[in-house]
């Protein structure tokens, strides 16, 4: 099955704790960004291909390296800021500020702010939508007279799976 049989779909429940395959993400992320007028090349649907391989947040040099498995191409890290600053500016991706990497969004098609809870035990992330977290943080803010331009709620700690391995 290809790319362009799947048939992507927005995403409608708000609590499916992104239960979606990444083929219909990435379809979708096409979708969108052809609706948008965005222009996602080849190099930049394989960036996201592999962060939805990954299952945990993924740095730039992690990329370029997983890009040269997987094809042996080698491509430069400028080349793969700029396609992650691209998929950022879609909202396709989002980067873990403490772990320098990148993650997809799993609700692309949608604008939310997110919670990003980090295992720093296994390394794996999970991204929660909250609108309750936005209004506080947009409220706290209002009261200080600031004007936020950018969110990014991290929590660390250790995950479900990690505690039951460590519980057996």
């Amino acid at each position: 099955m290809t790319l362009a049989s799947i048939e992507p779909r927005p995403c409608t429940d708000p609590n499916c704790r992104g239960q979606h395959a990444p083929a219909e993400r990435v379809a979708l992320a096409m979708s969108l960004c052809n609706a948008r007028g965005a222009q996602l090349t080849e190099l930049r649907r394989q960036i996201l291909e592999l962060l939805w391989e990954s299952g945990c947040p993924t740095g730039a040099y992690e990329l370029i390296e997983a890009l040269k498995q997987r094809d042996s191409r080698s491509v430069g890290p400028p080349t793969v800021y700029r396609a992650l600053e691209f998929l950022m500016s879609q909202g396709l991706v989002a980067k873990i500020e403490s772990r320098n990497a990148y993650v997809p969004c799993i609700h692309p098609e949608r604008r939310h702010d997110c919670l990003f809870f980090i295992c720093s035990n296994c390394g794996a992330s999970a991204e929660l939508e909250d609108p309750r977290v936005g209004r506080l943080i947009s409220e706290n803010a209002a009261l200080l007279g600031f004007r936020p331009t950018r969110q990014v709620v991290e929590v660390e700690g250790i995950c479900a799976r990690c505690i039951a391995a460590d519980a057996a």
